[in-house]
């Protein structure tokens, strides 16, 4: 009997920094010049993590430190200063791809059992301004992001809404893989059931990542034939 193909493809999810690219800290020395402008110093940024979380929920944590209101007003223009100083930092740091990336989306695109995607905590228009300055944003069709919600564990299900949306296709959480380089990574695929796949080229060493048990861990991509043969297997 012949393999119906929409029964064995796989939606692939794909974190940005630390897992794609390094953005050499422009991404958050932009944000640190969009809070100062608008809270009058650094000082709400104390105890805020970026590892994992979303833009939009950073600039909530922002406000509420600075003693402001984060009303969908003042984190619009919290954002909007942000994302007017991205491009330009992408220029003034020494960001890279990470090892491997380029071989490995080039082949799960070439393969129709693979869908690429995004699960990102950035803007769609940072994740764009993002991977484009790197030569990747072409490889992902549709996403979720954090303009989608603040907080990360509720970006899967819009991911895989997206997927029927714009692909037809219906994506039971077994074929859904989230793929990034934090704990909140490994803990967003959990939420919705998806498979879950953490590398530690980020800020999380190999160590920390293996104790929220995802469901496969990396070192790094550079070897694109072992990560396929584990994470796409051919039926």
């Amino acid at each position: 009997m012949p393999v119906d193909p929409k029964a064995s493809k796989r939606l692939y999810l794909f974190d940005i920094d630390g897992t794609l690219i390094t953005s050499g800290g422009a991404g958050e020395r932009a944000f640190h010049q969009a809070v100062e402008e608008l809270c009058g110093g650094l000082s709400p940024l104390e105890g805020v993590n970026f590892a994992g979380n979303t833009d939009t929920g950073i600039a909530r944590e922002v406000l509420m430190a600075a003693g402001m209101e984060p009303t969908q007003e003042k984190i619009m223009a919290l954002l909007d200063a942000y994302l007017s100083r991205l491009a330009d930092r992408m220029h003034r740091h020494q960001g890279r791809l990470l090892p491997g990336i380029i071989p490995l989306l080039d082949r799960m695109r070439e393969r129709p059992d693979c869908l690429l995607a995004l699960l990102t905590g950035n803007l769609a228009a940072g994740a764009e301004v993002k991977l484009s300055h790197y030569g990747v944003w072409h490889y992902f069709g549709f996403g979720a992001y954090a303009d989608d919600h603040h907080v990360r564990n509720e970006l899967g299900p819009v991911a895989q809404a997206r997927a029927l949306e714009q692909h037809g296709e219906e994506f039971p959480p077994e074929r859904i893989y989230v793929i990034g380089d934090t704990p909140r990574d490994i803990e967003c695929g959990k939420a919705f059931g998806a498979v879950t796949v953490a590398v530690a080229t980020g800020k999380y060493a190999r160590e920390e990542l293996a104790s929220h048990q995802p469901d496969f861990l990396f070192d790094d991509f550079s070897n694109p034939d072992a990560v396929l043969k584990a994470i796409a297997p051919r039926n």
